[in-house]
């Protein structure tokens, strides 16, 4: 692998970041929430944040914590096939573009708390053989913010902290980045860590 930096991996967050996904969940929790008799406010900015962010079962612990209500919900959500739903999503602009400059000069990884969808997402946009490795939700101990999911990723490649770089758009991002002591990339985000990009080229600059 020819070294282009210090840096010997990228690991990208997928929601917000490698694809506009907020139509497609909104859609996805629309249909569990009116199945729990409850309305999705979509103008209520801590709903959507949760569900842009949370893992699944969080999301649903977050909003029905008793425990049958959350066992129905989890169950109803089950029975939800997120394929219908890929068609909604939209690759953000320049990903693509930058894969292909990364693609073989570093590593290149996921680290979502999406939990049973992503391998669909990437088979439905042709992006798979991109990432030597994708970290999910139902893949780590705890998801984000813990950094668990992104030392497993580390661990894989048998890097240092400091080796790798984490892109993510929220505080949940940025947090398990800060605690797996790797370094933090807000995408169109202001978020502590060591740069902000707003297009997807700018991380060649940064590496």
């Amino acid at each position: 692998m020819n070294k282009i930096s210090r840096y010997k991996a990228v690991i990208y967050d997928c929601d917000g970041v490698m694809f506009d996904s907020l139509e497609a969940n909104c859609i996805f929790y629309h249909e569990i929430f009116n199945h729990m008799g409850v309305s999705l406010d979509r103008g209520d900015a801590d709903v959507m944040r949760v569900i842009h962010t949370y893992a699944n079962r969080d999301v649903l612990k977050y909003f029905f914590p008793e425990k049958e209500r959350l066992e129905e919900a989890v169950s109803f959500a089950r029975s939800i096939n997120y394929l219908n739903l890929i068609h909604l999503m939209k690759i953000e602009s320049g990903l693509l573009e930058t894969l292909d400059q990364l693609k073989g000069r570093v590593h290149l990884a996921i680290c979502t708390n999406r939990s049973t969808s992503m391998d669909a997402v990437l088979e439905g946009f042709n992006m798979t053989n991109y990432f030597g490795y994708v970290m999910t939700a139902v893949k780590a101990s705890f998801p984000k913010p813990h950094p668990d999911p992104l030392l497993r990723i580390l661990t894989h490649y048998g890097l240092k902290p400091e080796e790798a770089l984490f892109i993510g758009d929220s505080a949940l991002d940025s947090q398990a980045a800060c605690a797996a002591g790797v370094p933090f990339v807000g995408y169109r985000a202001d978020l502590p860590g060591i740069a902000r990009i707003d297009n997807h080229g700018e991380i060649m600059a940064i590496l």
